[in-house]
């Protein structure tokens, strides 16, 4: 036989509930319109905005001459807005793990001798490629944490950065960087289209793992290098993301990685 229920602990009960959601309000106020769009909204890198306003100015001034012509500045303008965007990105941390400093897609992955400038034995060491295109976020992140022993910028032509010689050819701008036990190189290659590296970083500088230390504008490629005998956790064709694809681990055992498309 049911109890019968006593209305007034029922009402009770629910002032309780009524005053505990109205508290839970006044911990989380609400989101403020300005609050959600900043959360849409992706983060534009400083370097991008003397070339925003550039190219926005160029479209008044095409305006002027023929209407259409504004909308295609503008349309070129938004492209280059979203062309320096800096979205924020969440790095995994453990010592060992490499990631990678760029956006965009795994090209190459061979046994390679480091780019003769750099303080490293004449030596193969693995060569994990990333190229980006233009419609790439082009804001480079640290591979790992440790100490810039070396930067050097070699200057050069700028050929197609997908192809193999493009890393010993086109204008770069490397990193030696030591972390405990290991040495890495990480090298900006200007590409067909990029005509400017830029540096955030100097030599004997700490950084952390994820921590932004260049960008290169419009296209281009970056190689890590890492010791020869490390296994590649990643695949040609893989698309990479700065600062969160793990390209390998200094430290596992583990066998070969096997990657299926599709």
């Amino acid at each position: 036989m049911r109890r019968p229920v006593d209305s007034r602990l029922a009402g009770a009960h629910a002032a309780r509930d009524a005053d505990r959601h109205a508290e839970r309000r006044r911990e989380r106020p609400p989101m403020t319109v300005y609050e959600s769009a900043r959360k849409v909204l992706v983060p534009i890198h400083k370097e991008g905005w003397p070339f925003i306003a550039i190219a926005f100015g160029v479209s008044i001034a095409l305006g002027f001459l023929w209407t259409p012509l504004f909308w295609v500045g503008l349309v070129i303008t938004l492209w280059v807005t979203y062309f320096f965007r800096d979205p924020p990105r969440t790095t995994p941390l453990r010592e060992g793990l490499v990631v990678s400093p760029a956006d965009g897609r795994v090209s190459l992955i061979t046994n390679a001798v480091p780019p003769a400038e750099l303080d490293l034995p004449r030596e193969p060491m693995l060569r994990i490629s990333i190229f980006m295109n233009v419609f790439n976020c082009h804001v480079n992140r640290a591979p790992m944490t440790g100490r810039i022993a070396q930067q050097a910028y070699t200057p050069g032509v700028f050929l197609n950065a997908e192809l193999d010689k493009a890393s010993e050819d086109n204008e770069r701008n490397a990193l030696v960087i030591e972390g405990g036990e290991a040495r890495i190189a990480v090298v900006q290659i200007a590409g067909l289209v990029a005509r400017r590296i830029v540096s955030f970083v100097k030599e004997g500088q700490s950084i952390e793992v994820g921590d932004r230390f260049g960008l290169i504008r419009f296209g281009s490629r970056l190689d890590v290098y890492v010791p020869i005998g490390t296994k590649p956790l990643v695949a040609v064709g893989q698309n990479a993301i700065a600062g969160e694809t793990v390209l390998a681990d200094l430290r596992a055992q583990e066998p070969p990685r096997q990657f299926k498309a599709g």
